[in-house]
């Protein structure tokens, strides 16, 4: 059977499971295996419920849940609350300065949530109300954090990258190192902006009175409440980048960091663990899901040969590698109007992989750009994920229109950074060149 036949029958199925509403991961799963009775026949079964096996019990994807653990334990003991006021004094009077509040502690807590979703309600549900009662406007109490939410995609503890290093056959290591230096670029651009903003239009973030708070007490509150939250960052990052750890040793390393300050501030209980325990195993469950139909994808277009198709269709048509990179980044912007991460993930990548070493593209360097765009996929309508976020969180004077055309600066910073990594890969391939082993 012809390769472009089998690609034709996937890629239908999946405008017919978008159309139909169906839960993704499931439906695909099921058109998967419906792809695998006709491709490869009822033997075909066996051989890849071995490989689903196989490829879910594997190792690289352990620091899944225990990433997703670090996030739902940040967010249900509210341990960013203290944080928040210790980075408000020291950022003290500068201009547009609960914005620029947003856009720090947006990099800083995703160095410890690794959830896009959990960081935006958490900004949302804490500085929103804050920056509307002193006369923000839409544009810069939303934007800022919508905008620094979603950066958790980039910094470990990722799941995302840990999933998108599972799939594409990238050393995790490398991967989630690879985002530090694109998501801190982010978070500058974003102070940045915010700073203009409010000097030049001042009626946007007006200013207000500023208690002064004295040197020594900025350093006793960063010692209480700072230092225990940069342990929790260099339990992971720092353990990977020195070599003394495997992301799978660093992801436990954090979960166990964090559930030892939560215990540290008294904010450890029956509750909040349950919680966090219930929602880790939720969104756990669904991401392996999404991983098996992703392995059962591949698997069948590996043994149709639609994957050999296609590379060789790439190599005849003897287009520039960058038109064919261009081309994929458009693929995934557009799923990213109509589909969370981990789904276009799931579709794209046992594509795209192929295409990527056939044209000789470093696969992290690559990952990399996957993930920025993931981001901007969060911040788009129709359905971005954030977007919804934020308007659950916001109060009720605040429009769904209002929230889009707040995100809009900071899909352009994304597109913008992703140019930039093209230019100069060392911005993505830098600190990945430090990790051991």
């Amino acid at each position: 059977m012809e390769w472009w036949v089998v690609l034709s029958f996937f890629f239908g199925g999946v405008v017919l499971i978008l159309l139909s509403g169906f839960p993704v991961a499931f439906a695909f799963l099921a058109l998967d295996l419906l792809g695998v009775w006709i491709f490869m026949g009822a033997a075909g079964f066996q051989n890849i419920a071995l490989h689903i096996f196989t490829s879910l019990s594997s190792f690289v994807l352990a620091p899944v849940p225990l990433f997703i653990l670090m996030g739902e334990i940040m967010f249900h003991s509210r341990l960013a609350d203290n944080t928040l006021d210790v980075l408000d004094r020291w950022i003290g009077k500068v201009p547009g300065r609960l914005g620029v509040l947003a856009s720090v502690s947006g990099v800083i807590f995703a160095a410890t949530s690794g959830s896009s979703m959990a960081n935006t309600a958490m900004l949302g549900t804490v500085l929103l109300p804050e920056m509307r009662k002193r006369g923000y406007s839409a544009a810069m109490s939303v934007g800022p954090i919508l905008g620094s939410g979603g950066i958790a995609i980039l910094i470990p503890p990722s799941a995302l990258a840990v999933v998108l290093a599972s799939i594409g056959q990238i050393s995790v290591a490398k991967l989630l190192m690879a985002g530090v230096i694109p998501g801190i670029l982010l978070g500058v651009m974003f102070c940045a902006y915010i700073i203009l903003m409010a000097i030049f239009k001042p009626s946007t973030a007006p200013d207000y009175p500023v208690s002064d708070t004295s040197l020594a007490e900025k350093l006793f509150l960063t010692v209480k409440h700072i230092l225990p939250v940069a342990l929790i960052i260099f339990s992971v990052i720092g353990f990977i980048v020195l070599g003394l750890a495997t992301p799978t040793e660093a992801a436990a390393s954090g979960a166990i960091a964090t559930v030892l300050v939560s215990i540290a501030y008294g904010r450890f209980n029956r509750q909040m663990i349950m919680a966090s325990l219930k929602g880790t195993v939720a969104i756990s469950v669904m991401v392996f899901m999404i991983i098996a139909a992703s392995k059962t994808f591949s698997s069948v277009l590996a043994y149709t040969g639609a994957s050999s198709g296609l590379t060789n269709l790439v190599q005849d048509t003897s287009l520039h590698p960058l038109l064919v990179l261009l081309a994929m980044q458009i693929i995934v912007a557009v799923l990213g109007c109509f589909m969370e991460g981990v789904s276009i993930m799931m579709i794209a990548l046992p594509v795209f992989m192929p295409i990527v070493a056939v044209l000789g593209f470093d696969p992290v360097w690559f990952g990399v750009l996957f993930l920025i765009n993931i981001e901007l996929g969060q911040l788009t309508p129709p359905f971005g994920m954030l977007l919804y976020v934020m308007k659950g969180v916001a109060p009720p004077d605040v429009k769904m229109e209002e929230i889009i055309w707040a995100a809009v600066p900071y899909m352009i910073f994304d597109l913008l950074v992703m140019a930039a990594i093209i230019v100069w890969p060392g911005i993505a391939l830098w600190l990945p060149s430090f990790v051991k082993g």
